[in-house]
């Protein structure tokens, strides 16, 4: 009776008489009952009830009561919020074969949320649901399978879970897809075939797909060769927020490219808001502009800091920079050790003007006990890459290269 009323079958659809019903069912332990009051509840935004009959259900077993009561306690509606309590009735679920659980389960196992991270089981949880077609467990297996993260590397595989999704017009499928025909990962390698997907993936407003079409426009590669509709394609990826984009259209801005004339202050402008994301060449960039007052008022502060957090992902131009300031007092206290520290970072990464640099502070003993044998090192290395400097000073000691 339950059931007619609230679905008007027979009967004209009254949902405070298909309560009644359903109560009187509930009192009397019936599982779906006991479901539907939940769900009635749930619709009426009183999930403390909702979350207590879930509880009865999901108690005798039912599987969408669990994977309901699982939801209210990970976001904590109705009940305090736990993760673990969740991570318990998902697994109930997904052990009867709740697709949706079962997907829950390995996004918990993945990112260690709720329970201890483990790959593996992540993957045997998405592999389940991605059999019975729950598009996320598709893509996060084939992420797994085209990174070799918990399972072992195998595009073929991840090229097959892409493709199912792609037939759907996932845009993230279509684009990563794209990505493999243009290294040629699981498959032949095509540019053109590449350009198709990423078209695809940028008619449905796919940022990083935007980008991409801008590059293969730039570069002349599986698109004609065209600067304006680089810029086109860069500004639509930019506008999104994604930093790649916004670094490259930062750069055309700065050089003139596919406009009539470049805007400096339009390039800090879009490196800026790249750096900010974390970029670390828009954040050298940023700290080039400062130290040379290009679009923006000259500050050497800024630039030191700029270039600082670029330095400190790794970026050898600016640990070079950071160097060269330190060293020659440009914008701060000249300081030789602290010199010698940012020489050493970009020299250990093979960049040869630090080599060269470092070679130097050590020859003349600037922030360092004088070692000669330690300059012909690293001097040694930057005229291996060509470095005149070094070279002539290898020379004028009679050292080889």
């Amino acid at each position: 009776m339950g059931l007619m009323h609230y679905n008007g079958w027979g009967v004209k659809q009254d949902y405070n008489e298909a309560f009644k019903w359903y109560n009187r069912a509930a009192g009397q332990n019936y599982v779906l009952a006991q479901l539907m009051l939940g769900v009635m509840q749930y619709k009426n935004e009183d999930y403390s009830e909702a979350a207590k009959w879930y509880s009865k259900a999901a108690e005798q077993g039912n599987v969408w009561a669990q994977l309901e009561l699982g939801l209210m306690y990970e976001n904590g509606k109705g009940v305090m919020q736990d993760k673990s309590e969740a991570f318990k009735w998902y697994s109930k679920a997904a052990e009867q074969g709740q697709a949706n659980a079962q997907f829950i389960l390995g996004r918990m196992y993945e990112n260690g949320d709720g329970v201890v991270q483990n790959k593996p089981k992540a993957a045997k949880w998405y592999s389940q649901s991605a059999e019975q077609g729950i598009p996320g467990a598709q893509y996060n297996l084939a992420n797994m399978y085209y990174k070799g993260d918990g399972v072992r590397q195998d595009f073929s595989e991840a090229f097959k879970l892409y493709s199912k999704l792609a037939e759907h017009e996932d845009a993230d499928a279509q684009f990563m897809m794209g990505l493999m025909y243009e290294k040629g990962e699981g498959v032949k390698q095509d540019i053109y075939e590449a350009a198709k997907l990423y078209i695809k993936a940028k008619a449905q407003g796919y940022a990083k797909a935007q980008c991409k079409i801008g590059d293969m426009y730039y570069n002349g590669t599986g698109m004609p060769q065209s600067n304006s509709e680089a810029l086109k394609c860069y500004t639509q990826a930019a506008e999104q927020g994604l930093a790649e984009a916004q670094f490259k259209l930062g750069g055309m801005y700065y050089h003139g490219e596919g406009m009539l004339w470049g805007s400096k202050s339009e390039a800090f402008n879009w490196y800026s808001k790249a750096a900010e994301q974390g970029h670390a060449k828009a954040q050298f960039n940023v700290g080039v502009m400062y130290a040379k007052g290009e679009g923006v008022r000259q500050n050497n502060q800024e630039a030191l800091k700029w270039y600082r957090m670029a330095a400190e992902q790794g970026l050898v131009e600016a640990q070079y920079n950071i160097g060269l300031m330190y060293h020659e007092g440009e914008g701060v206290r000249q300081d030789y050790p602290e010199a010698l520290k940012w020489f050493h970072k970009a020299a250990e990464q093979g960049d040869g003007l630090a080599q060269y640099n470092l070679g130097h502070m050590y020859y003349s003993g600037e922030g360092v006990r004088r070692n000669q044998s330690e300059a012909v090192i690293w001097w040694r290395k930057a005229a291996q890459q060509g470095d005149k400097n070094a070279q002539s000073a290898l020379k004028k000691l009679g050292e080889t290269w």
